[in-house]
C-alpha cells in the first residue's frame, strides 16, 4: 500500500469516495460537492484543505483522509482536523485507515502541532472501536455544534443598522 498526496487527478475519485462516506453515513442525498469545488479547494491559488490518499498494490485509490489544520489557542500552535477518513469496505482491515492516520499524525509532530482530532458519529462503533485501539479518545465533556441552513442565513445576514 501507498498513502501519499492527493493530486488533481484523484479528484473525481475522492468525490466519488465522499458520496460512499455519505451513503455509509445514511445521508446519501446530502453531498453537494463537485469535482471542480474540490479541485479549487484543494489545489486552488491559496488552498486551505489537503487530502492523502491510499493506494492498494494495484495502484488503485482505496480510501482517503481530507483534513485542514485548525489552532489551539491553548496550547499557541496549530493542529490538525481530520474532516473525512474513509476506505472502500472491500479494502478494510488490511491497514490503510491506519496509514492514513498515522500519515497526519506524522505531519503533525513532524511540525510541531498539538493534536489531531476529528468527529465521528455515536452509532458508528466499528469506527469508535478501530479509534479507541489507536489511543484516540473521545472528548466526553463537549458537544459538536453546526450553524448551517436557515440558522446561518439568519444569523449571518447583514445586520439592521439605524440611521443617525
Amino acid at each position: 500500500m501507498t498513502i501519499r498526496p492527493a493530486t488533481p487527478a484523484d479528484v473525481p475519485t475522492i468525490v466519488q469516495l465522499v458520496r460512499d462516506l455519505a451513503t455509509y453515513e445514511r445521508e446519501p442525498d446530502a453531498v453537494r460537492l463537485t469535482e471542480e469545488g474540490l479541485e479549487t479547494a484543494l489545489f486552488g491559488e491559496a488552498p486551505a484543505v489537503f487530502a492523502h490518499v491510499a493506494e492498494d498494490e494495484t495502484g488503485s485509490v482505496q480510501g482517503f483522509a481530507l483534513w485542514f489544520r485548525n489552532f489551539s489557542t491553548w496550547e499557541g500552535v496549530h493542529g490538525i482536523y481530520l474532516e473525512d477518513l474513509y476506505v472502500r469496505p472491500e479494502a478494510r482491515g488490511q491497514g490503510l485507515g491506519k496509514a492514513l492516520l498515522r500519515t497526519l499524525a506524522e505531519l503533525a509532530v513532524e511540525r510541531g502541532y498539538a493534536r489531531v482530532e476529528w468527529a465521528v458519529l455515536n452509532w458508528n462503533a466499528p469506527s469508535i472501536a478501530f479509534y479507541r485501539s489507536l489511543g484516540a479518545r473521545p472528548q466526553e465533556e463537549w458537544s459538536t455544534f453546526r450553524l448551517t441552513g436557515e440558522a446561518l442565513a439568519a444569523l449571518g445576514a447583514p445586520a439592521d443598522v439605524p440611521e443617525p
